[in-house]
């Protein structure tokens, strides 16, 4: 039976907790019920967010600029109210049946309860945030086990409790007596966390989050003895951590994007509150904190698909310590809304698209002035690397309709891919490998690794198909190349499975923008294995396998049919199948999704190429086939009018057409209609290349890259050591490769 918390105040000090309040805080006035609320009430006006700071104004805003969430946040209160909440994806869960898990446990429905008060000034909610908060205290005391199962989760609890306090520190049945009482859990909870911090595990953000409990507790009960050493705790390990957990670039260590948006949001809450308090802070600690948060919000920015979604790699439950917004639990852009204002980020705002509801609570009504007085910029680059913790990311653009690849190239990912196309969220969102000897004694560790659906959830690796390998087993991935240019980017990367060495598996990546990717993948391997690339999709992508020539085709339809994707693999022995598959969601839940497997079967060292070419609706089809070659592999492309071709040499030895000579690993030329030579081309890694018996590049050493362009018979040639022109011959040969039928 709940309790009603409606009582008279019994106006006398509580001994216990004179103990723990610094009497100087109060004068000569004892030390009350009621004093310490209005205490609490005069500091709030000073050290919290501003957005807890301005209720008229805020909850206004919020009405006008964000009614769909506000009704939502209503509902929600409304199902509270009749004893049932949500927690990790799980709807309707129930009070009375004992179910207490992470996210009830930290109580994060108080914030609910607190917004639904400010926007209808219905009392209903404070007597129900009243009476759960007493209930909670005379059923699960400070030393109760469920409290003290983990510091995050007093962490966490610590700071919902604040918050509901800022919202409800009016209310009527929030009486003095009641905050009272609370004051001596809140005391325990610094006490706990400063006995328990996560110091003796390797760097996580679990110990940032206790940092922050500490130094939210420190901050808005000043009153408390203990207070400064909270405060002084707190902030000490939020500032070492800063190269502990962000040690090169602008990626998280932990190498999780759900992980990466918990430490941006608690170092965004740190940043406001330090601010605000008013003490002084070492000036290159100050700077290395806004350098360093900023880093965090980069690599946000940059892993945004074209929807605002971003994938979930790497350890992910969806959960948020706040539920400060009612976003998609896997779109980070409200960090960007608020990081924009803090940092007058034009490119945060670009890419934000809009004033965030949780930017709203943070930072009140300058906020949103400063937010909309900012200017948009479109970000400087639209591709990026962050080779510290091995993400690249591939985009030609940044509006919702460009493409996007991010290559996951750490443990978390091993060389996995999540893509977009068109920004439809319903492409590609795993492209993965994995190799499995007849015998089954050999790459078990890929299949551990790579036959899995999805990154793993809660920082497990997935299970292996055999006793002989560790869940520990590690899948080390190394860089050979990275290349982002106006017209393309190229990436290649290697990775060991099971300690291995050299590689047994190197991805190669090509994405000529505003076109279509070209993947490689090669395996190296002794014996007879079965192979298998698997292809996941998700959202309502409807993948269809295709009879062809070569019987190597697939379509990818979307759902409004305007627009999809044509695969294309060529390797041994392949053929494709369609199966169904778990894929993970940001909440931690699992559910069913396409899966296309391209299946085959080796000996050897084996070696395969993947195409994906958007297509559209009323459009020729793009088409695919392989060419022979003496010395290398080529594939003719088919695609919106062009015929483009690629070359792939291996080991720098010169390939010879009726039309080139190079030994560039990677060569792509196109053609255009009624054309004889290429007007454009791409060529990665090498030293030779001859157009037409005219020597274009003869270089002593390794280029990395090259791209050139014809006008009429004048060849443009860019390279990393400057831009050249050569003239070509006014008469060419007939002959190219492209017509090779084979």
């Amino acid at each position: 039976m709940l309790v009603q918390a409606t009582e008279k105040t019994v106006n006398q000090p509580d001994a216990e907790l004179v103990q723990m309040v610094d009497a100087a805080a109060f004068g000569n006035e004892e030390i009350t019920a009621d004093n310490l609320l209005e205490k609490f009430r005069e500091d709030a006006q000073f050290n919290f967010f501003p957005g807890l700071r301005q209720k008229e104004e805020v909850t206004r805003i919020f009405k006008n600029q964000f009614a769909a969430s506000a009704k939502a946040f209503i509902e929600r209160a409304e199902k509270i109210v009749m004893g049932e909440f949500n927690s990790f994806g799980d709807e309707n869960l129930n009070f009375a049946e004992g179910k207490f898990d992470h996210e009830f446990n930290c109580q994060q429905y108080f914030f609910t309860l607190g917004a639904a008060f400010w926007l209808t000034g219905d009392e209903r909610y404070a007597q129900c945030f009243t009476s759960r908060l007493a209930d909670w205290m005379r059923e699960y005391p400070p030393d109760d086990d469920i409290n003290q199962a983990s510091g995050l989760e007093v962490a966490f609890q610590a700071m919902s409790w604040i918050w509901a306090f800022h919202f409800f520190k009016d209310a009527k049945h929030f009486t003095p007596r009641l905050f009272q009482q609370a004051l001596k859990f809140v005391c325990r909870h610094g006490e706990y966390l400063t006995k328990n911090l996560s110091t003796a595990d390797r760097p996580t953000v679990r110990l940032t989050a206790e940092a922050l409990g500490l130094y939210y507790l420190g901050t808005q009960f000043q009153f408390f003895k203990a207070a400064r050493a909270w405060r002084e705790t707190g902030a000490k390990i939020l500032f070492e951590e800063l190269d502990r957990q962000i040690p090169r670039d602008a990626e998280h260590f932990e190498q999780s994007i759900c992980r990466q948006r918990d430490a941006a949001d608690f170092y965004t809450h740190f940043f406001i509150l330090q601010t605000l308090s008013g003490e002084e802070t070492d000036k290159d600690s100050q700077i290395k904190l806004g350098a360093k948060l900023q880093s965090l919000v980069d690599f946000l920015m940059f892993a945004a698909r074209p929807d605002g979604t971003a994938p979930i790699i790497g350890d992910a439950d969806g959960g948020r310590y706040l539920p400060l917004g009612s976003g998609k639990r896997d779109d980070f852009r409200a960090a960007l809304s608020t990081n924009a204002v803090l940092f007058e980020r034009g490119d945060y705002k670009f890419v934000a698209g809009e004033f965030a509801e949780e930017t709203l609570w943070l930072l009140g009504g300058a906020g949103e002035l400063s937010f909309e007085n900012l200017a948009a910029l479109i970000p400087d680059e639209s591709s990026a690397a962050f080779e510290a913790s091995n993400y690249y990311i591939m985009r030609d653009g940044w509006t919702k309709t460009n493409n996007f690849l991010l290559i996951a190239g750490g443990a978390s990912g091993a060389l996995a891919v999540d893509l977009a196309v068109g920004g439809e969220p319903t492409s590609l969102v795993n492209l993965e490998i994995y190799a499995r000897h007849k015998s089954g004694e050999v790459s078990d560790c890929f299949r551990s690794i790579e036959e899995r659906c999805a990154p793993p959830v809660d920082d497990e690796s997935p299970p292996t198909t055999t006793g002989e390998v560790s869940r520990k087993t590690k899948v080390r991935t190394e860089l050979s190349r990275w290349i982002s240019e106006p017209r393309f980017d190229f990436f290649e990367g290697s990775r060991n499975a099971c300690g291995q060495s050299p590689p047994t598996h190197t991805r190669s990546v090509l994405f000529l923008k505003n076109d279509y990717w070209i993947f490689r993948d090669f395996v190296k391997a002794s014996g007879e294995h079965d192979y298998k690339l698997n292809f996941h999709f998700r959202g309502a992508a409807d993948p269809q396998i295709e009879s062809a020539e070569n019987g190597n085709g697939c379509f990818i339809k979307t759902p409004d049919a305007k627009s999809g994707i044509r695969l294309f693999t060529f390797g041994d022995n392949g053929e494709w199948q369609r199966k169904t598959s778990s894929i993970s969601g940001c909440d931690g839940g699992t559910f069913d999704a396409p899966l296309l497997q391209f299946a085959a079967s080796g000996t050897g060292a084996q070696e395969f190429f993947t195409f994906l070419l958007p297509t559209k609706a009323n459009a020729d089809a793009p088409q695919v086939r392989e060419t022979e070659i003496i010395g290398g592999r080529a594939f003719i492309v088919n695609f919106r009018g062009f015929q483009d071709l690629l070359v792939f040499t291996d080991g720098g030895q010169i390939v010879r057409t009726e039309i080139f000579d190079t030994n560039f690993s990677f060569l792509w030329a196109r053609v255009g209609a009624e054309e004889i030579l290429p007007e454009e081309f791409v060529l990665i890694g090498g030293t030779h290349f001859a157009l037409d018996d005219r020597e274009i590049i003869n270089h002593p050493r390794e280029l990395e890259s090259a791209t050139a362009r014809r006008f009429d018979n004048k060849l443009n040639v860019q390279t990393p050591e400057g831009v050249f022109n050569v003239s070509l011959p006014q008469k060419h040969s007939t002959a190219y490769i492209a017509n090779n039928q084979t």
